[in-house]
């Protein structure tokens, strides 16, 4: 292909396509079909140049025109309030409820690995002397001790702004590593039960497991539950690498990894809640059956959110993925 003569074939409605992008008035009707079969032939235009014969400038010209063009004939989208509204009511809970055959299974193994290093170190003696010496293990358990002062150590503010941003990111972490076969995920789970499992180990050999569960139980049941909620749907995006079912594999990692991104942005408003527990109400002087109440309403309320308004929306045909029009399409595949 001459370039030279290409170019001067079509230049007149490359020209007159960029005319109509920069009018400031509203296009009459026909100047609007007008731009629709210039944006379509200087779209074959790009295509034909760039594999016939590549020019980097043309091609950098043309691929703006086309790009301005197709945002002036399909509109673009902006986000509203709707969108948000709708993402909350529909998207989120029905993305948790779709994968609750991935967390609750995960959230039950994981406490029952917790509990289980909880009752070897409480048993064992050697075990806590490997953890620490016995007076910084005193100071730990003792009355007024680390694992008491720790939820009051630093401003209400700050401090549950600190445990949000770490629990945030470690539920981010869970989502987005879960592609690697959900390896990553599983070293993550099983650091927050060892770190869940030693305190409470280690609170109960002191006799003194009342007070821990007096103080994790307020926040940790919303929080845990979060967590248990990334890992169980990076796990089911771990398995999707191995099983894409019928759909193909980029398809579906596609398609459950949005999900997986659109769902880190719902559990860090999970989060935020029981980081503002862990901040304002655990380190309270309530008495402890109120904290312990405030914790079970806020895990009822969210679980209440998820069966209900999730279910609902998960059975009317919701994913949690972006809507029909906003997704690419797709070639079946026979099931």
């Amino acid at each position: 292909m001459d370039l030279d003569v290409f170019v001067s074939a079509h230049r007149a409605e490359w020209d007159r396509l960029d005319a109509l992008l920069r009018r400031q008035r509203r296009l009459t009707g026909a100047e609007a079909d007008e731009l629709v079969v210039l944006y379509q032939r200087t779209a074959t235009h790009l295509s034909l140049i760039q594999s016939a014969a590549p020019d980097p400038q043309l091609t950098g010209r043309l691929s703006q025109l086309v790009a301005r063009a197709r945002s002036a004939v399909t509109g673009a989208r902006r986000a509203s309030w709707r969108d948000a509204t709708r993402f909350f009511t529909h998207g989120f809970p029905a993305a948790v409820y779709k994968s609750r055959h991935w967390w609750v299974p995960t959230a039950l193994l994981s406490t029952a690995v917790a509990a289980l290093l909880g009752w070897w170190i409480s048993t064992h003696p050697e075990v806590q002397a490997s953890i620490a010496a016995p007076g910084e293990l005193r100071e730990l358990t003792r009355p007024g001790g680390q694992y008491e002062t720790y939820y009051s150590s630093h401003p209400a503010t700050s401090f549950a702004a600190q445990v949000w941003t770490n629990n945030a990111w470690a539920a981010a972490l869970c989502l987005i590593l879960g592609v690697f076969l959900g390896l990553p995920v599983l070293w993550i789970l099983f650091q927050n039960m060892l770190n869940l499992g030693v305190g409470f180990g280690l609170m109960s050999s002191a006799g003194r497991l009342d007070t821990f569960l007096g103080l994790v139980l307020p926040h940790g049941l919303l929080e845990l539950t979060a967590v248990f909620v990334a890992a169980g749907t990076g796990l089911r995006l771990g398995w999707t690498v191995i099983d894409p079912g019928p759909r193909t594999r980029r398809t579906a990692l596609a398609e459950e990894g949005r999900a997986a991104l659109a769902m880190a942005i719902g559990l860090a408003v999970v989060l935020f809640v029981s980081g503002a527990i862990e901040g304002f109400v655990t380190p309270s002087g309530l008495p402890t059956w109120a904290r312990i109440t405030i914790g079970v309403a806020a895990e009822l309320a969210f679980l209440a959110y998820v069966y209900v308004l999730g279910g609902r929306a998960a059975r009317a045909g919701e994913t949690g993925d972006l809507e029909a029009a906003e997704r690419s399409a797709t070639v079946p595949t026979a099931a």
